[in-house]
């Protein structure tokens, strides 16, 4: 069951539509806007649970009041009540939208063979501007002569003087941001070798503190939320209440020391707390400022609500996922938010480059929709060049066939193939013992593309009876691209990552050692690993202020004690 209801793709008129309500105010607004209807005010649906064990049919009921509406009509007005709704649009449709186009997220590109091709542009705004793109794609070849040219020197390695530091050792983060997006990219940072400190309250904790995902038989706490300690490895906790004056001068003292200031809130929220880029950079001119939002921070529509799972329907990815003949789909997990996350924090580690040329700090602005858009840079392109829009075809492929996700012998166990030649579709109809080569409805990859239907049935008739394991090593054996679509379960038992060392099992003082997906790449000459669990709500409070901004003990207490901390 989906914890949170309503979260899916509505029918409206005209289209559909994308509509969630995270949080249970949203829950509130969306029933006053629907006019209070009896079936949403009945004590089985008051509560999440109540509507996640009943989300069949209050999805019902929902559609059959977004039926009554246009899509346009049912997206303003819903945003105007703040609650987290998107259209589901093509990529034509993004080519649209005016709050893109205002953004200036497109941009001309002159490519000699092409011709004048609207491209997207680069998805950071910096200091209110975008990077330009300062050459079309290179011709085949074009480069090849002089080669050496295009390399630096090459010098001799020699041995470190001393021990080999993460590149951002020394560096200081403010981490004030929440749910997935923000922390995923203040992670990456810390990952990289950062003091990141989480400033948070108990008073408004983050929604992943809250989100009820626990090791069983351990207390429910603000602390033992596996979603929190997943993406809050290696930081650590300052308990600040920022509703109290105090609290917010405490706040801009620690970021007068600080390098960089991640942050993810709504529009509008750091300017009303007194902690606007203009304000910060009086405190520190050096300071990087990275914002990441669902819009980004202007435009027409910057404060429109844009948690993750609402941006694909704006980029043109659910509109191009799904099976063949049906409409729409979700594409399962909030892939905008640690996008956007990893986005900022590739950007602050060149906004850091350019500081130490600059002496200089950044303005940093990141919104989901535009980091996003690049997973549908083929379906862009497709538009661009033809004005073409992609069908839905499910797992399949244009350039190759088989290509899909069959179903094995046990109980919902699959493997993914896929034959990018005749070379390897001919080795697949040897492994699964099928004669089909012969077949003239399968003679060439253009047949077996007008027959696929027919085509996967033959497959699947075979591989319903095969270990995903066993025949995932005998394509393998034949260079056929084949592996078991694996579980989390899996995942956590794969040989492949536990022999790289990926996963991480620190001790955590209220959860113990559990596993932990770690950090997906190996340096091969400084120290690899997470250096820390994720850390509990006001862990290094003391610590951090009286190391950083130099305060006592019985400092500290009266600032406990007057509720400033936590």
């Amino acid at each position: 069951l989906r914890p949170i209801v309503p979260w899916r793709i509505f029918d409206c008129r005209d289209g559909p539509i994308f509509l969630a309500c995270i949080e249970q105010d949203q829950w509130e607004r969306l029933v006053d806007l629907m006019g209070r209807p009896d079936w949403a005010t009945l004590d089985l649906f008051e509560k999440p649970i109540g509507r996640a064990q009943n989300q069949d049919l209050i999805h019902q009921f929902i559609e059959e009041w977004t039926a009554e509406w246009s899509v346009d009509d049912l997206y303003h007005e819903t945003q105007k009540h703040r609650i987290c709704t998107a259209p589901v649009m093509t990529v034509e449709g993004m080519s649209r939208s005016e709050h893109l186009r205002a953004r200036k997220f497109f941009t001309n590109v002159e490519h000699p063979k092409a011709g004048t091709l609207e491209h997207l542009a680069y998805p950071v705004v910096r200091d209110g501007e975008r990077a330009r793109v300062r050459i079309p794609a290179p011709l085949l070849g074009e480069h090849s002569e002089p080669a050496t040219s295009l390399w630096p020197e090459v010098r001799e390695e020699t041995e470190p003087t001393q021990a080999p530091a993460l590149p951002l050792a020394g560096i200081r983060v403010a981490d004030l941001s929440w749910a997935w997006a923000g922390p995923f990219g203040a992670m990456n940072l810390a990952h990289l070798g950062a003091e990141v400190v989480r400033i948070e309250s108990e008073g408004r904790p983050d929604l992943y503190r809250r989100l009820a995902i626990y090791v069983p038989d351990t207390p429910r706490t603000l602390n033992s939320s596996g979603m929190f300690n997943q993406w809050n490895q290696g930081k650590k906790s300052v308990a600040l209440n920022l509703a109290e004056p105090r609290g917010i001068e405490l706040l801009k003292e620690f970021i007068a020391d600080c390098d960089v200031v991640v942050e993810n809130f709504a529009t509008g929220v750091m300017e009303r707390l007194g902690l606007s880029y203009e304000v910060l950079s009086e405190l520190n001119p050096r300071i990087i400022l990275a914002s990441v939002a669902g819009y980004g921070h202007s435009g027409p529509y910057q404060n429109y609500m844009g948690y993750g799972p609402a941006i694909p329907p704006l980029t043109g990815i659910s509109a191009a996922t799904g099976f063949v003949g049906e409409g729409p789909r979700e594409i399962g997990v909030s892939m905008p938010d640690p996008n956007a996350g990893i986005t900022a924090a590739f950007e602050v580690c060149a906004a850091l480059a350019r500081r130490d040329e600059t002496g200089l700090g950044s303005r940093i602005d990141v919104s989901l929709q535009e980091a996003s858009a690049a997973f549908s840079v083929e379906a862009w392109m497709e538009y661009a060049m033809n004005k073409g829009v992609p069908e839905r075809i499910g797992n399949r492929d244009p350039w190759m066939s088989p290509h899909g996700v069959f179903r094995c012998a046990n109980e919902d166990e699959w493997i993914s193939i896929a034959c990018a030649n005749e070379e390897a579709w001919r080795a697949l109809c040897g492994v699964l013992e099928l004669d089909l080569t012969a077949d003239p409805k399968f003679a060439s990859l253009e047949f077996r593309k007008a027959n696929e239907d027919a085509l996967e049935e033959a497959i699947e008739s075979v591989t319903r009876t095969r270990d995903r394991w066993e025949l995932t090593r005998a394509l393998q054996a034949k260079g056929i691209a084949a592996f078991p679509a694996l579980s989390s379960m899996d995942l956590a038992g794969d040989p492949q990552l536990h022999e790289r060392g990926f996963f991480e099992r620190l001790p955590h003082p209220e959860v113990g050692t559990q596993t932990h997906a770690g950090i997906p790449y190996r340096l091969t000459r400084r120290p690899n690993g997470v250096r820390s669990a994720a850390p509990t709500l006001g862990a290094d409070t003391e610590e951090v202020l009286s190391r950083v901004l130099g305060l006592e003990s019985d400092e500290i207490q009266a600032l406990r004690d007057s509720k400033v901390l936590y």
